[in-house]
């Protein structure tokens, strides 16, 4: 991912906390030189280093793994478009946004008990939200057509796009245009925005 200095975001910590906030990602891999990509939810462990998920096993992806070597796993945060008439000063058109990409070798769960604790996982930590939360109760044929995927992770990209090459006063002029669209992605963007700012 191309990063300029100004857009870098490697602290660890913060990192995890975006991909556990935007757990909804995107998993590439190549398969007879050509890219094939799937959208699903990632739970990543910072401490065993490793993204856990699961596809059904009609998905053909899983099986790129013996022969891809390593995987791309993309995850994408709020955006916004960004007009240069909000600057004080020239500028052109761009977009803010905030990405981590995962880097890492993927290999295939097939074991049932392996799949049911990341079936167990990922709805724990979404159904937390509901009163009460719904309990998975798969039987062995359902279990059977899922196949869960563990990514060792071998590198962590984090661009976050914030203005950050602006001056001060340009970043509070972007941040007041975002508040004021009521559009929640725009919203989200300030945000992070004021907690990057100068």
């Amino acid at each position: 991912m191309y990063r300029p200095k100004h857009f870098v975001e490697s602290d660890a910590n913060r990192l995890a906390e975006f991909i556990d906030q935007n757990g909804f990602g995107v998993l590439v891999t190549v398969a007879e030189g050509r890219p094939f990509a799937s959208h699903i939810p990632f739970l990543y462990d910072n401490v065993s280093n490793v993204l856990l998920g699961h596809v059904a096993r009609a998905n053909p992806q899983w099986q790129h793994f013996s022969e891809a070597g390593e995987v791309l796993v993309m995850f994408e945060g709020p955006h916004a478009y960004i007009s240069p008439s909000w600057y004080l000063s020239p500028g052109v058109p761009t977009w803010n946004y905030v990405v981590t990409h995962v880097y890492g070798i993927a290999r295939a769960l097939e074991e049932p008990t392996s799949i049911e604790g990341i079936i167990k996982a990922l709805t724990a930590k979404y159904e937390s939200k509901n009163s009460p939360p719904w309990t998975p109760r798969y039987d062995a044929t359902m279990v059977k057509a899922i196949v869960g995927i563990e990514v060792q992770v071998k590198a962590i990209e984090g661009k976050f796009k914030l203005s950050q090459n602006r001056s001060a006063a340009d970043q509070a002029a972007v941040i007041a245009k975002l508040e004021a669209s009521g559009n929640a992605n725009d919203t989200a963007v300030a945000r992070l925005m004021r907690k990057n700012e100068l």
